[in-house]
């Protein structure tokens, strides 16, 4: 049997593209602020007053506590797509957060937000060739469509307390909901063929929890060393996941339907941020995702009969490393030498199986600028990023995207208090 991958991918309203968001739960985000998106991603041991760093809740108690903050982020994405001689590029926009911060009381800071936990959208499609018809003697030629659209959005409520000697702690509560519909139909050149078509649905609904801690260590007058670490507890969620089969002569179709079919996984991070004369600032994090004890809803054979059952096995652990610097000439010289100028680079490894192959790794390299407005406390995030996934077989899909992320943050002095001479 002659096998061929006709690549036919379009950007979805969910604001994803890539045809690997059709195993799992779909292209998982990196829920970064515009400011370390630019940093690689960096920000476990990142603390500030005038920054959101929803990557560790613990930073939160850092906040001015005079101000109140307001960060919006959104992404303009350009790709390529390549297998066996195919290629086409692909575009997409999407919303990347929504964030406000502030300080409650002493020591205690807030943050509630908007970001998306994954994404879902593809569309392509698969041509094969059987033996040749009986009565025709034309070649049999099936092609497959496969449409998914979809996703997963968190809403999260954070606080970040300073206990003592700088050692800080916090904690992020969210909820993640969503849905997905994978699609596949199945239409033949022979009468005598009949497709399998098949649409898989769920509804997701469940919660998340982050635990972070930082600590700052003073070596010198002008360095301090931010040690970050976080972890998230891992559960089942109590959601169901449903399969309908059919083929293109059937009427009425039976329904599978799975019980609290999936899992979120145990995950923790480590991370380093160094900040010098309070001009220059480098990070270093490390992550480990625990996806292969999770389960995931899947199709398989026993006994020769497809069955819809969820079991582990389509997920592998994933590691992320970032590293990421800023640099600002002068905080508080010219506009120019105030501008904050951004670098950082990550690796990520696959957290999916496709096709018994592991899913592709991920390269990114990351530059940007941060640009004072106003009064000089609001900063507009301008960052670049270039994304490459690689597969570890030449039978899947390589893809590439130059990403450009435009964030805004508002620090504005709400909460000043004023003495009249």
């Amino acid at each position: 049997m002659a096998f061929i991958l006709c690549i036919n991918t379009f950007a979805q309203s969910n604001g994803s593209s890539s045809s690997y968001s059709r195993f799992g739960l779909g292209t998982l985000e990196d829920q970064a602020q515009g400011f370390n998106k630019a940093m690689g991603g960096t920000g476990l041991g990142f603390r500030a007053g005038n920054r959101i760093n929803t990557l560790n809740p613990a930073s939160y108690s850092a906040i001015d506590s005079v101000t109140i903050l307001l960060d919006v982020g959104m992404t303009a994405a350009f790709g390529n797509m390549k297998q066996s001689g195919n290629s086409i590029n692909v575009y997409q926009c999407k919303l990347d957060y929504v964030n406000i911060g502030l300080r409650l009381y002493r020591n205690l800071g807030l943050s509630v937000g908007f970001m998306p936990y994954s994404t879902i959208g593809y569309d392509f499609t698969r041509t094969r060739k059987f033996a040749n018809d009986t009565n025709t003697m034309q070649t049999i030629t099936s092609t497959t469509n496969y449409n998914g659209d979809g996703g997963l959005h968190q809403a999260y409520l954070g606080l970040g307390y300073k206990l003592y000697k700088g050692l800080s702690v916090g904690a992020n509560a969210s909820l993640i909901w969503g849905d997905y519909q994978h699609t596949i139909l199945e239409i033949s050149t022979s009468s005598d063929y009949s497709g399998l078509n098949s649409i898989q649905t769920a509804e997701i609904r469940t919660w998340k929890l982050d635990l972070g801690v930082q600590y700052p260590l003073y070596l010198t007058k002008n360095d301090i060393l931010t040690i970050g670490a976080t972890t998230s507890i891992g559960h089942k969620i109590k959601s169901d996941a449903s399969l309908c089969r059919f083929t293109d002569v059937q009427e009425d179709a039976p329904i599978d339907t799975i019980h609290n079919a999936f899992d979120l996984p145990y995950s923790y991070g480590i991370g380093a941020t160094w900040s010098h004369n309070n001009n220059l600032v480098v990070g270093l994090d490390f992550k480990q995702e625990f996806w292969g004890a999770c389960r995931t809803p899947q199709i398989v054979t026993v006994g020769g009969v497809p069955k819809y059952v969820s079991q582990t096995g389509a997920y592998k652990n994933r590691t992320r490393i970032a590293v990421g610097a800023q640099y600002t000439p002068n905080p508080f010289g010219s506009y120019w030498k105030r501008v904050q100028y951004r670098i950082g680079a990550n690796y990520s490894t696959p957290y999916l199986k496709v096709d018994g192959f592991n899913g592709p790794h991920e390269y990114s390299l990351t530059a940007g600028l941060g640009l004072p407005i106003t009064n000089n406390r609001s900063i507009v995030n301008i960052g670049i990023e270039w994304l490459r996934r690689t597969p570890s077989t030449s039978k899947l899909i390589t893809e590439n995207y130059v990403m450009l992320n435009l964030g805004i943050t508002f620090n504005e002095a709400w909460f000043m208090k004023f003495k009249i001479q």
